[in-house]
């Protein structure tokens, strides 16, 4: 097994509507490259039980780490990525939301596509299943696209509307994934997160917001570039 260069070990941190099971093959290329991965399942309850969760992670390494964050994990990376085992930060198609602003404050000044999340009695936000393929996996296989569909795990809306504190890519450097037909978080609001992150970019033209799983060679590859240029 090769030995890696510079941070060896990697955290991936899902986003809403989805659990850790996507990063699969990203964890699979990455553990044949020789990075050790730790996954974070985040109850998705609040804001503070999910950097909880990713933190309790974090304790358990030894020596620097990249910490990764899809979608609603961006937020939680940004709140939780000013522990010092973190070397680096990778959005992918991610929050990555400034002190005071929220997932959700920052939708509705550039709302996405998506018009099918709704809210559960209780305060959960889901996508109605009829929508989840265009809008969440338009780029992956139907039946995998319909499996999603009907396993998604919701988000509490106090998760999604509690604002940042401190934003760990103020300190530290990252790497941006923008998925270019995304229709759950738009485009424009990835590239303005990237780059008032001073990010280093890249953009995968037809990605959907499951660009986590339908590129992700693409993933793996920004996200070994950031392991190899910190931790050393």
């Amino acid at each position: 097994m090769p030995v890696p260069v510079g941070a060896k070990n990697i955290v991936l941190v899902h986003g809403a509507f989805a659990d850790a099971s996507g990063w699969k093959e990203v964890y699979d290329n990455l553990v044949k490259d020789g990075y050790t991965v730790n996954l974070v399942q985040e109850p998705m309850t609040s804001q503070a039980e999910d950097v909880a969760a990713v933190k309790r992670v974090l304790a358990r390494l030894s020596g620097p780490c990249i910490l990764v964050g899809h979608s609603y994990g961006g937020a939680v990376i940004t709140e939780a990525g000013t522990d010092a085992r973190v070397a680096g930060l990778v959005y992918v198609a991610a929050h990555a939301p400034d002190a005071g602003e929220s997932p959700t404050s920052n939708k509705n000044k550039l709302p996405g596509a998506t018009k099918a999340v709704a809210a559960t009695p209780d305060g959960f936000l889901f996508i109605d299943p009829a929508h989840f393929a265009e809008d969440f996996a338009a780029d992956l296989p139907p039946a995998q696209a319909a499996f999603m569909a009907h396993a998604q795990m919701p988000a509490a809306v106090v998760a999604m509307t509690a604002p940042i504190s401190v934003p760990a890519w103020k300190t530290k450097p990252s790497w941006y994934v923008v998925a270019q037909a995304d229709r759950i978080i738009t485009p424009d609001l990835e590239r303005l997160y990237a780059k008032r992150a001073h990010s280093q970019t890249i953009e995968i033209p037809g990605a959907s917001h499951s660009v986590y799983i339908s590129h992700a060679k693409e993933v793996v590859a920004l996200i070994e570039k950031a392991a190899q240029q910190t931790g050393k």
